[in-house]
C-alpha cells in the first residue's frame, strides 16, 4: 500500500528531518532513486491557540507582557522572550506560573486518585500512546532503580520527583497493556512505602484525552521523549511540552532533533543510541546481556520486576517483560538504560539550580515559535500545493 501511495502521489512528505531521511534511505530507497524530487520534508507543527492560549492562560499573559500582544497572532514575536532570560523577575514569574499549574494538576490528581502530590517536586511527565518503541518501560526501570536507591539511603540528598504517566494502549496490544499494569503495580508499592513516598511518587492517570493533556502539559517540568532512535516519525507532544516550559529528556529521534537545533543543545537532555547505532546493534543481535552485566542498577530492577516484587499476588505476572529485556531487546531499552540514568542525573543537577533551570525553560518557550502549525501549513500551501498563502 505504501508503494502504491508513493506512485500515485504528487509529493510524499516526511514529518521531521530524520523521518524524511529514513524514507529516502530505507523505506522508499528504490523509488527515491527513480523520483528524487518526490519526497519532501515538512516538519509537523502544533496549534498555539489550543496548546498555549487555551491550555496555559497564565503563561500566555506573561508572554504578552514580555513580547507584546502580537505574540498572540505571530509566533515570530516569541523569541523576544530570550531578551529576558537573565532577568530574575521574569524567570521568577515564569516559575510562579508553572507552580500554579502544578498546584492545579495536583488538586485534580488528588480528586481523581486520592494521591497527594507535592507541587514543589520535579514533575516528570511521560504522556503518549503506550507502545514498546515509545519506551514507557525504560522510564519504569528508572523508577525502580530510583526506588531502590532511595530505600538504600533514605536520608540522602534526593530531589523529590513525581512520575506522571498517561496514554492509551490498543485493545489487542497485550504487551502494552501489561506495561500499563506494571506502572500501576509499581505505583502501588512506591506510593505507600514510608521510606520513599515523600521523595518519589508515580501516578498513571486514566482516560487520557485532549482535555487531560491540557491540564498535564502546562504543569510539566520534564518532558519524556525517549523513543528508540529511528522509530518516531516526528512527535508533537515534544513541541507542546517545550512550548509550555518543560525541558526535554530525549533521544535523537523524530522532531527532537529539530527542537535541539532551535533551543540549543545545552537546553535539552539528549542521550542514547542514534538511529545508525540502533541499526548496527540490531545487526549484531538483540541479546542485552552486555548492557545488563555493565549495570547492577539495571540487573536489580529487571530482577525485581521478573521475580514479583511489584506483583506479590502473582509473582510471575511480569516475568515475560523481564525475560524480554534480558534476551530480546528490539527497542534498545537495556542498551540505553545507563545513558538514560546519566541524563536523569544531569536533569537533577540543573533542577538544583533554579535560576539556570528557569533560564533554560524560558529559552525553550522562546524558541518554539518555528513549531507552529501555521508555519507547517504555510509550507504545504506554498511549496507543495502552490496556493497564495505565506507564513510571516
Amino acid at each position: 500500500m505504501g508503494h502504491l501511495a508513493f506512485i500515485g502521489s504528487h509529493r510524499v512528505n516526511g514529518v521531521s528531518a530524520l523521518h524524511t531521511r529514513l524514507m529516502r534511505e530505507t523505506v522508499f530507497a528504490e523509488l527515491h532513486r527513480l523520483y528524487p524530487e518526490r519526497i519532501v520534508n515538512k516538519t509537523n507543527g502544533i496549534t498555539f491557540r489550543r496548546w498555549l492560549h487555551q491550555a496555559n492562560p497564565g503563561l500566555t499573559r506573561l508572554l504578552v507582557a514580555a513580547c507584546g500582544s502580537e505574540v498572540l497572532d505571530d509566533t515570530v514575536a516569541l523569541p523576544r522572550l530570550a531578551e529576558f532570560v537573565d532577568d530574575s523577575e521574569t524567570v521568577r514569574r515564569l516559575a510562579a506560573v508553572k507552580r500554579a499549574n502544578k498546584t492545579a494538576l495536583s488538586r485534580f490528581v488528588h480528586e481523581q486518585t486520592g494521591l497527594p502530590l507535592d507541587p514543589d517536586a520535579l514533575f516528570d511527565v511521560h504522556i503518549k500512546r503506550i507502545h514498546e518503541y515509545k519506551r514507557q518501560l525504560l522510564n519504569l526501570l528508572d523508577t525502580v532503580a530510583r526506588y531502590h536507591a532511595i530505600r538504600a539511603d533514605p536520608g540522602g540528598d534526593w530531589v523529590p520527583r513525581v512520575k506522571i504517566f498517561a496514554g492509551k494502549a490498543a485493545a489487542g496490544y497485550v504487551q502494552a497493556k501489561l506495561i500499563v499494569k506494571l506502572a500501576n503495580d509499581i505505583a502501588a508499592v512506591v506510593n505507600t512505602d514510608p521510606a520513599t513516598r515523600d521523595l518519589l511518587r508515580l501516578v498513571f492517570l486514566p482516560n487520557y484525552n485532549v482535555s487531560l493533556a491540557e491540564m498535564i502539559i502546562p504543569a510539566a517540568d520534564l518532558s519524556e521523549q525517549i523513543s528508540t532512535a529511528g522509530m518516531e516519525a516526528s512527535g508533537t507532544g515534544n513541541m507542546k511540552l517545550a512550548l509550555n516550559g518543560a525541558l526535554t529528556i530525549g533521544t535523537l529521534d523524530g522532531a527532537n532533533i529539530e527542537i535541539r537545533e532551535h533551543v540549543g543543545a545545552e537546553n535539552i537532555f539528549i542521550f542514547g543510541l542514534t538511529a545508525e547505532e540502533v541499526e548496527a546493534r540490531r545487526q549484531r543481535g538483540l541479546d542485552a546481556g552486555d548492557a545488563i552485566a555493565a549495570s547492577s542498577e539495571l540487573a536489580e530492577a529487571i530482577a525485581a520486576i521478573g521475580d514479583g516484587a511489584f506483583s506479590p499476588d502473582d509473582p510471575s505476572r511480569f516475568r515475560h517483560i523481564a525475560d524480554g529485556l534480558r534476551y530480546v531487546d528490539p527497542y534498545m531499552i537495556a542498551a540505553d538504560f545507563a545513558a538514560y540514568r546519566r541524563a536523569q542525573a544531569e536533569v537533577e543537577a540543573l533542577w538544583r539550580r533554579p535560576a539556570a533551570w528557569g533560564r533554560a525553560a524560558a529559552l525553550n518557550i522562546g524558541f518554539m515559535g518555528w513549531f507552529s502549525a501555521d508555519r507547517t501549513i504555510s509550507e504545504y500551501a506554498g511549496d507543495i500545493w502552490h496556493v497564495p498563502l505565506k507564513y510571516s
